[in-house]
């Protein structure tokens, strides 16, 4: 079994024009920082969303990337993709992202404490600022998305920090199926799950539940 870590922290480095956008700039440009680095409810301390409205908050206050999908791009796109390239906030190896099962918890380091809950929605910005083609199609259908993660306990974190999955539910539906293919018995699932208390969704995941059952007959 793989020894899971944080490759590295990163964080706003600076705010790029993105006249196109809704607010005008955008907050992706995220770049590896040294630790330790303090972790609060709403994220990495010193981090910023531009957006507010479609990015950040409690339910995702951290965007984590695995090493293995980002070595997948970076042999599609013929180029690095450092930490921070995609605006992730934690770079991690050993341990699955897109393929998180949502609700489960990670102990990173000593004292924090992230669960698994959505995965990343590609937008126009992400695009923009790749400045690759038809990227946000292109990332849809590798459904390498990576997750957010919610701060259970907050704490600090270092590049090198063990990663420990601590409680996995029993639904068994990861991230990147629900991005790839909602369907309405992950729908049952996921609300039986959440019925015994075994996970905790954000409205966007009933939002979503409604249209996968529209879309279905249901």
């Amino acid at each position: 079994m793989k020894t899971a870590s944080v490759l590295a922290v990163c964080r706003v480095h600076q705010l790029l024009p993105d006249l196109e956008g809704g607010v005008g700039v955008t907050a992706i440009d995220k770049r590896p920082v040294d630790g330790p680095v303090k972790v609060h409810k709403l994220g990495v301390h010193g981090d910023v969303q531009a957006s507010r409205k479609h990015h950040g908050g409690e339910d995702q206050a951290l965007y984590a990337y695995s090493q293995d999908d980002a070595d997948y791009w970076s042999g599609e796109l013929g180029r690095d993709i450092a930490p921070g390239t995609f605006g992730e906030n934690l770079r991690v190896a050993g341990i699955e992202t897109t393929g998180a099962v949502i609700g489960e918890r990670w102990k990173i380091g000593l004292d924090l404490e992230m669960e698994v809950t959505s995965p990343r929605v590609p937008c126009a910005t992400f695009q923009r600022v790749l400045k690759e083609p038809g990227w946000v199609k292109r990332f849809t259908e590798a459904g390498r998305v990576g997750t957010y993660l919610r701060v259970i306990k907050t704490g600090t974190v270092s590049a090198g920090d063990y990663i420990h999955r601590t409680f996995v539910p029993r639904h068994g539906i990861t991230v990147g199926q629900w991005f790839s293919e909602p369907t309405p018995e992950m729908v049952q699932a996921l609300l039986d799950a959440e019925a015994d208390g075994e996970i905790r969704l954000q409205d966007d995941y009933h939002k979503e539940f409604a249209k996968v059952l529209r879309r279905n007959g249901l």
